[in-house]
């Protein structure tokens, strides 16, 4: 089969609407290119893992982020590309630099991409005890450790963005023996399966895309935690009626601002919320919303481009 590669040229801060508009529109798979995530990788990776980065990355000239989608050569391409187009042009009415902006397409054959990158995904230590794996690698356990095994498809990440290592890094730090956890836009699954191994009693998962929900199904079952992990199809909070003792969302600053206007439905009154996908200039932003939607910031941690928020309710916001 021929696969048509659509490559946006656009700003680190933008890489997150760029993903979601090439998905929107039916991308069958994602590769994103920025040059932030190799200087974060510089600043704080060992020598031996340098054996699990494509040397190609150090060879793109160009400044900011480049998303490249992958789509089926199909009679609708055309208008998928101009729509692509189209929104990419109004990123800026996000308040969002979009950068250069630039839309260019390339054909290529299925056997060229579609396992290529499975060969850089390794074993990571991503928190101070979960190790996330490829479910196709060999991994010896160690003492303390809690193994994930991720099989993410061509459409999610490898579960080793620094969004998605601060979350699990905040969930090892919340979830106790017996919890209840909400994980809203679950994607591949990772953070409610991380919060099943960790202890949770349940852990809901929800996700608007119904291969998130497919994938996160997977990979529940993968890691033998089905009887734990319950994953819906929704938006944010509109299947979830429980109260948990710690909700997660590694989404966007402006979806986390509007998540927090209803969180008191879903959050207990001890509870915690773990924020992130927030770039660190809507740090400030989220902070504000939170506070006026009765929570009170415990915790922010920052890791390259990216910021992770921990709240809970104020003592005046809790219920009676």
């Amino acid at each position: 089969m021929k696969w048509i590669e659509v490559q946006v040229k656009t700003t680190s801060e933008a890489v997150e609407v760029v993903s979601n508009i090439l998905y929107e529109v039916g991308a069958g798979g994602l590769a994103i290119e920025d040059p932030n995530d190799i200087e974060v990788f510089v600043q704080s990776k060992t020598e031996e893992d340098w054996n699990f980065i494509d040397s190609s990355l150090f060879e793109n000239k160009f400044d900011g982020a480049i998303v490249k989608a992958y789509f089926p050569e199909n009679e609708n391409l055309i208008e998928k590309v101009e729509l692509i187009k189209q929104n990419i042009a109004m990123i800026p009415e996000y308040n969002l630099d979009k950068g250069l902006g630039e839309v260019t397409i390339s054909e290529v054959h299925e056997k060229d991409w579609a396992h290529a990158w499975k060969k850089y995904y390794k074993p990571t230590k991503i928190g101070e005890k979960i190790v996330v794996k490829p479910s196709w690698e060999e991994y010896e356990e160690q003492d303390g450790e809690i193994v994930l095994e991720l099989d993410p498809g061509m459409a999610f990440g490898t579960g080793t963005h620094e969004t998605t290592t601060m979350c699990i890094q905040a969930l090892e730090k919340h979830v106790k023996e017996g919890d209840l956890v909400l994980d809203i836009g679950c994607g591949s699954g990772i953070l409610s399966v991380a919060a099943a191994k960790l202890g949770a009693k349940k852990a809901i998962g929800v996700d608007l895309d119904e291969l998130a929900v497919k994938v996160s199904n997977e990979n529940k079952t993968i890691n033998n935690v089905q009887d734990i992990v319950d994953i819906r199809h929704g938006n944010l909070l509109d299947v979830v009626s429980e109260k948990a003792d710690v909700v997660v969302a590694n989404i966007i600053a402006e979806i986390v601002v509007i998540l927090a206007k209803d969180i008191k439905k879903c959050l207990l009154d001890d509870g915690v919320f773990i924020s992130s996908g927030i770039i660190l200039d809507k740090i400030e932003r989220v902070k504000q919303g939170l506070d006026e939607e009765g929570l009170d910031v415990m915790e922010v941690v920052t890791m390259g481009e990216w910021a992770c928020i921990v709240s809970k309710l104020k003592e005046g916001n809790k219920n009676a």
